[in-house]
């Protein structure tokens, strides 16, 4: 007898939401500020990285940036482990994709509203004249809002997927639901 909820046999769509969080955080920090050096979290605040002191305090940010995006992943990881342990209907592929672009669409957004257009802590690149950063950031929100979508439609595609297996599953007693 299955003593599972439907509750607890759902994909946890958090977890999905938390992978893609930091996995975005995760492409912001190693892509856009160390690799390609386009910013850092407070490059635009106060704090350009001209000078060792300044480099210092945006180095300090970053990684306190990072510790959040591993924050994210861990208790994303955390939360899929526990629910994947329990018994549960087999889930359809698309769902950890789709909720991975959600968080990481999510990512962009939030943080393309707060910290590029509200606070202006720094832009996607700092590298072009200050008159075309807005192109940047505007497009940094376009790429965040077509993954949101797209994963969000994933989502509903996968969880067709799943209830059309769990219809197509055998229960214990051997005979498939009439």
């Amino acid at each position: 007898m299955n003593r599972d909820s439907p509750d607890d046999q759902a994909f946890p769509v958090s977890a999905g939401i938390l992978l893609g969080l930091g996995l975005g955080g995760f492409f912001d920090g190693i892509v856009l500020h160390q690799v390609l050096q386009w910013h850092h979290l407070l490059s635009s605040a106060g704090y350009p990285p001209v000078s060792v002191p300044n480099l210092q305090v945006n180095v300090l940010w970053d990684g306190l940036f990072h510790l959040s995006t591993y924050v994210f992943t861990v208790l994303g990881l955390f939360i899929l482990w526990r629910r994947s342990r329990r018994t549960h209907i087999r889930w359809s592929g698309k769902l950890l994709v789709a909720t991975i672009l959600m968080g990481f669409g999510i990512f962009n957004l939030v943080e393309g509203i707060v910290d590029h257009q509200l606070l202006g802590l720094h832009h996607v690149n700092e590298t072009v004249p200050r008159e075309q950063w807005i192109y940047w950031d505007m497009g940094f929100l376009v790429w965040g809002a077509a993954m949101l979508i797209g994963g969000w439609l994933l989502l509903r595609a996968g969880r067709r997927d799943t209830d059309r297996n769990e219809a197509m599953q055998v229960p214990r007693s051997g005979r498939r639901p009439s």
